[in-house]
């Protein structure tokens, strides 16, 4: 949810923002997978999830982690990719960069 709402706070300032998915995160790049609600009074976390996307936010997801869950990219949700380090670092491009990690 922290991420979510801190990437979203970004969006709104006109930052490029992506999530280099890792691990059992992968799988908030398939349709139906971020649900719930973090804490009482909190956001629930699909409406955060497509606010983040109607913003122009990007989900990187490992590789590694893709074909070790076997999951099928293709039918990820639209604004994520199947990208690694390199073009998690390509995306970064050159200059200066805030990054958080969650």
């Amino acid at each position: 949810m922290i991420a979510f709402l801190v990437a979203g706070a970004a969006l709104e300032k006109g930052k490029a923002v992506a999530m280099f998915l890792t691990k059992e995160a992968v799988r908030l790049a398939e349709p139906g997978h971020c649900v719930g609600v973090a804490c009482e009074g909190c956001p629930p976390l699909p409406r955060l999830f497509d606010q983040f996307e109607q913003a122009g936010g990007e989900l990187l997801v490992c590789p590694i982690c893709v074909n070790a869950r076997q999951l099928d990219a293709s039918g990820f949700v639209a604004h994520a990719r199947v990208a690694g380090a390199t073009p998690m670092w390509e995306w970064l491009g050159e200059g200066p960069h805030t990054v958080f990690s969650y």
